[in-house]
């Protein structure tokens, strides 16, 4: 296919992604909102007065980036698994299948759609955060490839998960049983210097502390892992997970029957 034709067919794929999440923004936009501010509200206001700082800031000024990057994981991941498996149980994608575009270009349309979708909770949930805390940036090029980078593995991830699902109740299994702990044990809402030794051993474990700490690097400066060594990881599992996608695609993994 010519370029013209390859860019027609990403962009497609794109702009309906983003027209469908922001089509029913009441059930895809606003939940995480509401919800993101009243972690502000309670876990920033109301627990935070009571701990005082935290790695030499004030507690609100230090779970929001985990905060926003908690968003931005949650929603990356749901937009492409709950709009792809849609897809496959309409029967629908097939039709794209057929096609002749190239398998790479299906993904990176979702994936960006999905970005899309999880980088605009991001900005929502950044700006509300500015309600509660001044934010400073530490390192604008930092913030900006960890966030990115991110948000595109777990669209990668949310992808892989609606080829493999079979049912609706798969694709709440992996958010529900593993996101939702990873996040919670990532460092979201402490430093991992107040855990005993062995449970920050256990801690350097979970990838999505890397995450948690290389936003928070570049936007307070602090962080309980090297930055560089998180950018290096997300590098890796991105490109695993685009190649996990991509041979599945080829394969016809959870669609061809």
């Amino acid at each position: 296919m010519k370029i013209q034709a390859l860019m027609t067919a990403f962009n497609t794929i794109v702009v309906r992604e983003i027209r469908r999440f922001t089509r029913i923004w009441a059930q895809t936009l606003l939940p995480p909102a509401v919800t993101m501010t009243l972690y502000f509200i309670i876990f920033g206001n109301l627990i935070g007065s009571r701990i005082g700082q935290m790695g030499g800031f004030d507690y609100m000024a230090f779970i929001v980036p985990g905060l926003i990057m908690m968003a931005v994981i949650t929603n990356s991941y749901a937009n492409v698994v709950s709009s792809f498996f849609s897809m496959k149980f309409q029967r629908s994608i097939e039709e794209l299948l057929v096609s002749p575009v190239p398998n790479w270009v299906i993904l990176a349309g979702y994936v960006c759609g999905g970005m899309a979708r999880g980088l605009g909770i991001g900005l929502i949930v950044t700006l509300l955060s500015l309600a509660f805390t001044n934010l400073t940036i530490h390192s604008l090029p930092m913030m900006v490839a960890t966030v990115f980078l991110t948000s595109a593995l777990f669209a990668l991830g949310g992808f892989i998960n609606a080829m493999l699902a079979t049912k609706f109740d798969d694709i709440s299994i992996v958010p529900t049983f593993v996101l939702t702990p990873l996040t919670y044990l990532g460092g979201v809402f402490y430093s991992i210097d107040l855990l005993p030794e062995f449970w920050q051993g256990v801690s350097m474990a979970n990838p999505i502390l890397y995450m948690v700490n290389g936003f928070r690097y570049g936007i307070l400066g602090v962080s309980d892992v090297n930055p560089f060594v998180s950018l290096g990881m997300i590098l890796v599992f991105i490109v695993v997970l685009a190649a996990i996608s991509l041979r599945m695609l080829a394969r016809g993994k959870g669609i061809r029957h």
